[in-house]
């Protein structure tokens, strides 16, 4: 959430406001958005002068009435009347006139930042850097599908015979890895620090808006019609929302980080990478949140950080990857600057997107009403930041990918081997 009062200071701060609505996407216009301001507070106070003029003459009613003087309280109790049905009228139109400022205001992006390239789609992103070289296969590779298979470890067709569409069961060794990534990257966030919740996977309406990814987002989530619940699409939610409404301390940044199955709709994605598990409803992601002070310079150093987190990881894996800078249209609505990470993908031919990393400065904050006190005692937004330190079955499709073996044998890298109980190599079942 935007602060109104820095919108309405100044016409350059609504022109930039405006630009990021109109690169990100987002059917929003500024202007009405002052003009509804204006009206709101302006109803306001004529709402509140009015309650203040009936609360007056109502007391003077009761003085005289106890001395009694009931006639002269008559044309005092008329004036009453007409300022209650004058209020009545008031209020109605504040009520309006606050629901179309509510819904609008919900609608209004983050800024973004004065490095993040413009464009229009993830075409635009521009490479920070390349990390690795892609694998030169001397034999025909498989893909990971067909490895999965093989090796007996993923079954789509099960999967959605059960499930439906991008549905799939991981088996055997394929549970083994999928598990043994996700301790790899826990491990690696303790060491550096985080705190590791387990967090609820159903949410109320108000975790998904105060976090931002309603009211835009709501064709992404399951809903839970009997409960007015909602299956939450990453720990983000409820790690952000663990301190909604809370003034915290944050001398030092709050870091935390969680392991949780996450669920996606996949609304507009029809006929888009179904094959495999690149893009699937349900899979779990190890995320990574930070709280700081309203500072630029220590988010700026937490984002470089928590995105930094994620690329050692993806070299403990002895993946190649490339750092994205996300351009302006194909951000989110809450985003002030993000970075993905694509890691190579043999079956495509290409790098895949497997992480995310964003800076969202105080937006998500003023939604959440997450406070600290700064060196002078006075009240501030934190900003807050996330990351996918690593998502599964995702990150699978490089992992196994890029480290196949012509006999269809898969090497696991070093840094996996302990949490795979000491195992170098998958092999082929005999």
């Amino acid at each position: 959430m935007i602060d109104m009062k820095w919108l309405r200071e100044q016409e350059e701060n609504q022109l930039r406001v405006q630009q990021a609505a109109d690169q990100k996407g987002i059917k929003l216009s500024v202007a009405e958005l002052l003009k509804l301001d204006e009206q709101r507070r302006l109803l306001l106070q004529d709402v509140e002068a009015l309650r203040q003029k009936r609360n007056q003459l109502t007391q003077e009613i009761s003085v005289l009435m106890r001395e009694g003087k009931r006639e002269q309280a008559e044309p005092v109790k008329q004036k009453v009347k007409e300022i209650n049905e004058q209020l009545t009228g008031q209020e109605n139109q504040l009520r309006e006139v606050e629901a179309a400022y509510s819904e609008l205001i919900m609608l209004v992006p983050n800024i973004v930042s004065e490095d993040t390239p413009v464009g229009a789609s993830d075409q635009d992103n521009v490479v920070v850097r390349q990390i690795g070289e892609p694998p030169v296969f001397p034999f025909p590779f498989r893909d990971h599908v067909e490895l999965g298979e093989m090796h007996q470890m993923i079954d789509i067709p099960r999967g959605v015979k059960t499930a439906g569409s991008r549905n799939y069961y991981l088996a055997g060794v394929g549970v083994q890895l999928h598990r043994a990534v996700q301790q790899l990257a826990l491990d690696l966030l303790v060491k550096k620090g985080f705190t590791l919740l387990d967090v609820p996977l159903m949410v109320r309406t108000e975790a998904l808006m105060n976090t931002a990814f309603f009211p835009l987002g709501k064709d992404q989530t399951f809903h839970i019609t009997d409960e007015n619940k909602w299956l939450v699409g990453t720990a983000e939610v409820p790690l952000v929302s663990y301190y909604s409404g809370e003034t915290v301390d944050v001398t030092e940044p709050l870091k935390l980080a969680a392991a949780s199955m996450c669920f996606r709709s996949e609304i507009g994605s029809a006929g888009k990478d179904v094959r495999g598990l690149y893009r699937v409803h349900q899979f779990a992601k190890v995320e990574q949140v930070i709280l700081c002070k309203a500072d630029l310079e220590v988010s700026e150093r937490m984002h470089q950080e928590i995105t930094a987190n994620a690329e050692e990881l993806l070299q403990l894996l002895e993946l190649p990857y490339q750092v994205m800078a996300v351009c302006t249209g194909d951000m989110s609505q809450k985003t002030y600057k993000q970075y993905d990470i694509e890691t190579w993908m043999p079956s495509r031919g290409a790098y895949g997107e497997t992480h995310s990393s964003s800076n969202l400065l105080d937006f998500q904050a003023r939604r959440s009403n997450i406070r600290y006190r700064d060196e002078d005692g006075n009240l501030q937004y934190c900003h807050t930041l996330n990351n996918t330190e690593v998502a599964s079955p995702r990150i699978l499709i490089p992992l196994l990918e890029n480290h196949q073996l012509e006999d269809g044998s898969i090497a696991i890298p070093k840094a996996l081997q302990p949490y795979m109980n000491g195992m170098e190599r998958i092999e082929l079942r005999k």
